[in-house]
Parts: C-alpha cells; sequence; structure tokens
C-alpha cells in the first residue's frame, strides 16, 4: 500500500466524459461529484449500458455484478468498479482500474473531500485515471496492490461498519440503566478525536487500561444480566483490550 504523489505522467488518459453505471446510493453520489467537479457525466446508468460515448466507465454496482456489468460495455473506454475487495480480473477484457471511497456513502449523498480512495489499474494509463478521477474530487489516493485487497477492505469494515455494529451494543446495554444514544455521542467522538490524533495506545483509557479488574468483573456482571447475548463479545474485547495496554505498558518500560 502506498499513498500516491501528484504525478503529471504523460501516460494518464484525459477524460472528460464519464460514464457512471448503477443507480444505488454510490452512483447517485458520484455521479453528482463528479458534475460539480467539470465533468460530463452519463447516469447513473442502469445496469447492463453499454457506456458508448464515454472515455471511461465507472461501475458501482454489488460486487457479484460487476463482471456482469463489464460484459455489457462496449469496448474502447477504460472500465472501472468501485469495490474494495473485488480484483480487477473481474473487468476483463477492458483495460481496467478501481476506484474506493474510503468513507460511508448514505441516502443523503456525500461529501468526497478529504476521504481517502484506494485505486488500482491494469495499466499505468489506468492506474493514472484512478488517480486522476479520485483527486478530482479532494480524494486522497493509495494504491492497494492485488493480494491486499482482502486485508484492505477488512480494516474498512472494522473501522466502520463494525464500529457501529458495537457503538449498537454500547447503546443496548446504555438503555438499560436509562442512558440515551445522543448522551453516548461526544463521548465516541472524542475516543475517536483522540485516537486520530494520538494512536490506540496513548488513546486507550478505562478500567481494562489501568488494571481495575474488579470494575471489569462488576460490568461484566452487568451485560449477563441486561444483554446475555453480547457476553462473548465483551469477553472478546477486554481480552484485545488487555492486549493493547499490555503492549503500551511494555513500550513505556525503560530498556
Amino acid at each position: 500500500m502506498r499513498e500516491l504523489e501528484r504525478d503529471p505522467s504523460s501516460d494518464t488518459t484525459a477524460c472528460a466524459r464519464l460514464a457512471i453505471v448503477g443507480r444505488g446510493r454510490l452512483g447517485n453520489a458520484l455521479a453528482a461529484a463528479f458534475e460539480r467537479a467539470g465533468y460530463e457525466v452519463s447516469g447513473p446508468l442502469e445496469r447492463g449500458a453499454d457506456g458508448r460515448g464515454a472515455d471511461a466507465v465507472l461501475l458501482c454496482v454489488p460486487d457479484g455484478e460487476i463482471n456482469r456489468a463489464a460484459a455489457h460495455i462496449a469496448p474502447g473506454p477504460l472500465v472501472g468498479h468501485c469495490s474494495g475487495a473485488t480484483r480487477l480480473d473481474a473487468l476483463t477484457p477492458h483495460e481496467g482500474f478501481s476506484l474506493h471511497p474510503l468513507m460511508t456513502v448514505t441516502a443523503q449523498g456525500a461529501d468526497f473531500s478529504g476521504a481517502g480512495a484506494a485505486i488500482a489499474g491494469t495499466t499505468s494509463r489506468a492506474l493514472g485515471l484512478a488517480d486522476r478521477l479520485a483527486r478530482a474530487l479532494g480524494m486522497r489516493p493509495v494504491e492497494i496492490a492485488e493480494a491486499d485487497r482482502s486485508a484492505y477492505h477488512a480494516a474498512a469494515s472494522i473501522a466502520s461498519n463494525f464500529l457501529v455494529t458495537l457503538e449498537a451494543a454500547a447503546e443496548r446495554i446504555g438503555a438499560a440503566a436509562g442512558l440515551e444514544r445522543d448522551q453516548l455521542v461526544p463521548l465516541v467522538r472524542t475516543t475517536v478525536e483522540n485516537w486520530s490524533r494520538l494512536g490506540p495506545e496513548r488513546a486507550l483509557t478505562g478500567p481494562v487500561a489501568r488494571g481495575d479488574d474488579a470494575t471489569v468483573a462488576r460490568q461484566r456482571e452487568a451485560v449477563a444480566e441486561v444483554a446475555p447475548d453480547l457476553l462473548a463479545l465483551f469477553d472478546e474485547l477486554v481480552a484485545a483490550t488487555r492486549a493493547l495496554a499490555a503492549g503500551r505498558d511494555r513500550e513505556a518500560q525503560p530498556a
């Protein structure tokens, strides 16, 4: 994985006309964003569109539909997909690229500026186009090797999807004590900001981090009472947090 520096390479394809295939949240958000960035955008188009007349076609379809959607594209334009986990051979026989915004997109749209973007290309020309498209929306492109795509996507899922699942668990347990979601939000925001600024070891706080086993035991009893199905998750998180704290403490010891 490497973050790319701006490179005005002569083999970067000019792309004034961009076709977006896929009418889901991402397709709609990218079509609007590229139009604002000055591109001539066709779409978002329905699956099965052939992309004729476009300089490049970007497939915003489910992973399992990428190969089928690519097969409908007429020869000529470069063809890309927006999947974080799917390899580029799904775009065969086209000269292919990938552009995966490292952010969540809701039905209300998205502002891509400042987000990371995982990119790849089957040729330097295709990679250059992916880089150019990412930068046009203010994203920071990072090239991801084919062999690393699954690990990259797992990291993204843990950081985003699993975080929501974890907060749902906290919300549910907190509700048993009369705690509401909006009372947890400032804590979550501050924690994420500290992690971003300090890194995981220095941002870690709480009873596990300070070795307060008696408090952790009382917490476990409460979870067992109000949400017993979450007890295994609680135990795994305690174990992982202890390992993180132990690593921090080892690094803090003088050599």
